[in-house]
């Protein structure tokens, strides 16, 4: 097992104001050359959305794109049609293929939105672009894995068009959580939403993100209540 440890404080961090953002990995202006990418998994940002502010029209291509609400609501737009507000235990997925432009934007006027926006390569390029969301309960996910988005192998999770996976964990404190992955050669990206856990050798705080490779199985045992995101993604 090998392990790479991604302290929350030593993020790529910018405030635009109506965005406060923390990316995982190198993007737009924040670029280390250390932390370009884990596998397939390419962005990761952490972002907190003014009320009423948001992202304009924008394209993109060839990229599997996940968003997680944490709080507040975000309204969706995009060219192939896909339209709605995703909240809290909501999860959007859209298959960029062979090109959209979409809008994102809180919904409210009155509060923010924190959300989580991860990008990963495709398994294939160039296909049909597509767009799907669902509500997720939360009871699904005490003390155990919930499958929110994910390849064939995930027939529950709303399906993206690469053999990677993403689950959610609420866990309470004392308890452990083992994860196998859905295929051996994939690594996995595990974050500690917030709360506090220990998985392979290593203490997460909230924000802090361990990637895992060279593993069979995994255990997760919280120190106190907490939130976690597992990724799981092939490494190349």
């Amino acid at each position: 097992m090998k392990t790479i440890v991604f302290k929350a404080g030593s993020r790529g961090h910018a405030d635009h104001g109506w965005l406060n953002a923390w990316h995982s990995f190198s993007f737009a202006e924040y670029h280390d050359p250390q932390r370009v990418h884990f596998g397939l998994l390419r962005v990761l940002n952490d972002d907190t959305v003014a009320p009423g502010m948001g992202f304009g029209t924008h394209p993109h291509d060839n990229m599997e794109i996940v968003t997680i609400p944490l709080e507040g609501a975000l309204e969706h737009s995009d060219s192939t049609g896909g339209k709605g507000v995703i909240g809290s235990n909501e999860v959007q997925v859209m298959s960029a293929g062979s090109g959209l432009r979409h809008s994102e934007y809180n919904h409210s006027k009155t509060e923010p939105v924190k959300l989580f926006q991860i990008w990963v390569f495709p398994k294939v390029r160039n296909i049909k672009p597509g767009y799907d969301q669902r509500l997720f309960s939360p009871a699904d996910r005490v003390n155990k894995w919930q499958a929110i988005a994910g390849g064939a192998l995930a027939k529950e999770a709303l399906q993206i068009n690469q053999d990677a996976y993403f689950s959610l964990a609420n866990l309470d404190a004392g308890k452990s959580l083992d994860y196998t992955p859905y295929l051996k050669d994939n690594g996995v990206f595990l974050m500690c939403i917030s709360g506090k856990a220990e998985v392979a050798g290593e203490t997460l705080e909230r924000r802090d993100a361990v990637g895992i490779t060279d593993l069979q199985n995994l255990s997760v045992k919280a120190s106190e209540y907490s939130e976690l995101l597992l990724i799981e993604v092939p490494m190349q």
